[in-house]
């Protein structure tokens, strides 16, 4: 998970991820700040980092980017998320899980403006499918 500023909304999908799966997966919470990731840390978080390196290291080495869609742009969460922090959650491997949210001037279009606890069920029914269909493959 990936949050910045006060970390509120990487708060309410950590624990909503920790509810979910339970001690079945590992939650990463990358702050651009230290306030975020304590507070994804103290949501349920199995371990957090902060700052522009912790993302950039981290963030090919995850199996799902979760968060808003504005931790692909340059300098959204008011400059907190550096341009190389951008490139790095972009071009990872990773499955990306975002939050339509409509900040950071962009619009996301073609999806119901939802509030943020259904927006934030959604990613998390996503996430699950995601790891059941990794699991299906584990299988022989």
């Amino acid at each position: 998970m990936v949050d910045g500023q006060g970390g509120g909304i990487g708060r309410l999908v950590v624990e909503r991820l920790r509810a979910e799966f339970g001690d079945q997966v590992s939650i990463l919470g990358l702050g651009t700040n230290a306030v975020a990731a304590s507070v994804m840390l103290k949501a349920g978080a199995n371990e957090a980092a902060s700052g522009e390196n912790a993302v950039v290291f981290c963030a090919p080495a995850v199996d799902v980017v979760a968060g808003s869609v504005a931790v692909l742009a340059a300098n959204a969460f008011c400059g907190e998320l550096t341009p190389r922090m951008a490139e790095a959650l972009a071009s990872s491997p990773a499955a990306k899980v975002l939050l339509p949210l409509n900040r950071c001037g962009i619009r996301v279009v073609g999806v119901v403006d939802e509030p943020l606890p259904l927006q934030v069920e959604s990613l998390v029914q996503e996430v699950r499918g995601l790891y059941e269909e990794r699991l299906r493959r584990r299988q022989p």
